[in-house]
């Protein structure tokens, strides 16, 4: 595994045109681009991920390892971790072709149940919600349907109407 880049630029607006800024909370240097005005750390504790440790967080996330787990496997903090698993769940196809089991042993007839959960986190700002909704059947753990998106009635009504009907 190679080892992991720091920043050389702001990372908003890429240039090397920047300002010292103060101290972070655990004393490391702040700096604040000039263009932008982006308040970033130059070289952080928890590096930026490359290409590779994206691929490499992508498999273990197919493997269903834990966020921590991931983050002490790739080397990353979970903060740099969050963004790139909603781009990730965003890649998704929006319908995820899901069939009505055809025999289950817990029913006389067939159908299809589903456990339905919700849950929002924010990237930067609180301002930011972002919201992950999830319906799976209830007897395979197929994933039916999860989108991310802002969280409004209308998003909530559109995920309910993914889900398919038996």
């Amino acid at each position: 595994m190679s080892t992991m880049t720091t920043r050389e630029a702001c990372p908003q607006c890429g240039s090397r045109w920047y300002k010292r800024n103060g101290h972070s909370h655990p004393g490391t240097q702040n700096h604040r681009g000039k263009l932008c005005g982006r308040a970033f750390v130059l070289h952080p504790d928890t590096p930026v991920m490359t290409e590779e440790h994206r691929s490499l967080g992508e498999r273990l996330l197919l493997e269903r390892i834990s966020l921590r787990g991931i983050c002490r496997a790739v080397g990353v903090g979970l903060r740099g971790l969050l963004p790139f698993r909603v781009e990730w769940f965003q890649a998704a196809p929006a319908q995820l072709s899901v069939h009505a089991p055809g025999s289950t042993p817990a029913v006389i007839l067939p159908r299809l149940a589903a456990a339905i959960d919700a849950l929002w986190s924010f990237g930067g700002t609180t301002a930011n919600r972002q919201w992950v909704w999830m319906a799976r059947d209830a007897l395979t753990r197929q994933v039916m349907a999860c989108p991310v998106d802002e969280g409004s009635r209308q998003s909530a009504e559109a995920w309910w109407e993914q889900i398919p009907a038996v």
